[in-house]
């Protein structure tokens, strides 16, 4: 009988410790987790950045490179994922 239960602990201490090692991997694989960068790698490098300018004619264009010889502003893309988001028009609730 107390084979049965050193193997029975034995199981269970190999589950805790699977699960405790594998916690990790699990969080970077997770749906909506927040992406990981190796510290040799600067933030900024890491963004994801749009530029908004306006052209001769006047009409606002947004590309992925700078325009050269005129005025424009970047957009944080990463920032826009990032924003809370919410239905303008909720369904009506059930009294």
């Amino acid at each position: 009988m107390r084979l049965a239960w050193a193997i029975a602990l034995g199981v269970a201490v190999a589950a805790v410790l699977a699960w405790w090692l594998g916690r990790e991997q699990a969080a970077e694989t997770m749906p909506g987790a927040a992406p990981t960068t190796s510290p040799s790698v600067a933030p900024e490098a890491s963004r994801r950045v749009l530029y908004r300018w306006r052209d001769d004619a006047g009409v606002v264009q947004v590309t992925d490179t700078p325009p050269s010889g005129r005025k424009y502003e970047t957009v944080d893309v990463d920032a826009l994922d990032r924003r809370n988001k919410f239905d303008a028009k909720p369904a009506p609730r059930d009294p």
